[in-house]
């Protein structure tokens, strides 16, 4: 493990935990595996499973943030990151292996620093295929409250443009 960039990771994010570590060695896995560097754009996406303190390390290390489209969250609350290498098309979906063992927090980020990556991770074949290339959409301005949202996430209610906020979605319960 190079400590210097585990510092590094650690003053990104804010303190040290297990779920730092987690995210830095899945990060580690990623690399390895698909012979990633650091995304400038979207080379790399990363569809994180989980909004937890993994996804900081996902930023700083790989590049992939939800401003530039390359970080998708998906919400299974799963500690998995499926991991693209948009090069060559090809993935690989990153599973934390659940453990038995009794440890301390320390431990058990020592443990998960230090281990062998097919030891802490399954890998396995990303579920989905690569997400598209962020797009931009034209704003379009809520006839409810005045304010912009991008196309995709407006609604149609009673004849006007309404973003998601102002939308009440109808239902009968079915």
């Amino acid at each position: 493990m190079d400590k210097n960039l585990w510092e590094k990771t650690v003053a990104f994010h804010g303190h040290e935990c297990p779920g730092l570590a987690i995210g830095f060695r899945a990060s580690e896995a990623a690399k390895e595996k698909l012979k990633l560097t650091f995304s400038q754009d979207e080379e790399i996406v990363c569809v994180t499973e989980n909004d937890a303190c993994g996804v900081d390390a996902i930023q700083f290390l790989l590049g992939c943030t939800f401003g530039k489209g390359n970080l998708i969250y998906r919400d299974t609350g799963k500690m998995a990151y499926s991991f693209f290498n948009r090069a060559t098309g090809e993935g690989v979906r990153i599973v934390l292996k659940p453990t038995n063992r009794e440890m301390s927090r320390q431990d058990r980020q020592e443990y998960i620093l230090n281990a062998p990556l097919e030891e802490i991770f399954e890998f396995k074949k990303p579920k989905f295929p690569l997400p598209e290339r962020a797009r931009l959409f034209a704003s379009v301005i809520c006839e409810q409250c005045g304010e912009t949202a991008p196309e995709h996430k407006i609604r149609l209610a009673e004849g006007k443009k309404v973003c998601l906020d102002c939308f009440e979605d109808y239902s009968r319960g079915w």
